[in-house]
């Protein structure tokens, strides 16, 4: 009989892209706090269930969509996109507040992208 083990995750953790890199699918939606897997274009390739909670956008919206364009252009600004567009190494926290289609919600974003890499992530952690 295999078990599974519980596999812990933290949007502050250290390594946090590495492990993005390699979560696919239902793993995604097993991770407590909103995480957007974008191509470095932008265009989205993963939303899990935590972000689709918070946002109230359902994943067959988004997925193959421009995030920051099409799906929350609350984003595209020089505090988000411009930050994903401009720099080649990139793992930031800051202090945001989401306001598309939705009362104004503050939320810690943190931006992650590496040079070489198939995909750029947006994690999104829900301030109380």
């Amino acid at each position: 009989m295999m078990v599974l083990e519980h596999i812990t995750w933290s949007f502050d953790e250290p390594g946090l892209l590495d492990r993005l890199e390699t979560a696919e699918g239902a793993m995604l939606d097993e991770i407590p706090f909103g995480v957007v897997a974008m191509t470095t274009d932008g265009i989205v390739t993963g939303y899990n269930t935590a972000e689709s909670c918070l946002s109230g956008l359902s994943p067959a919206k988004v997925i193959g969509r421009h995030f920051f364009s099409a799906v929350a252009p609350c984003t595209n600004n020089f505090m988000v996109a411009y930050r994903f567009e401009t720099e080649p190494g990139l793992d930031a926290v800051i202090d945001y507040v989401f306001t598309l289609k939705m009362q104004p919600k503050k939320v810690r974003l943190r931006l992650l992208k590496q040079p070489g890499r198939r995909r750029m992530y947006l994690a999104v952690q829900p301030c109380p």
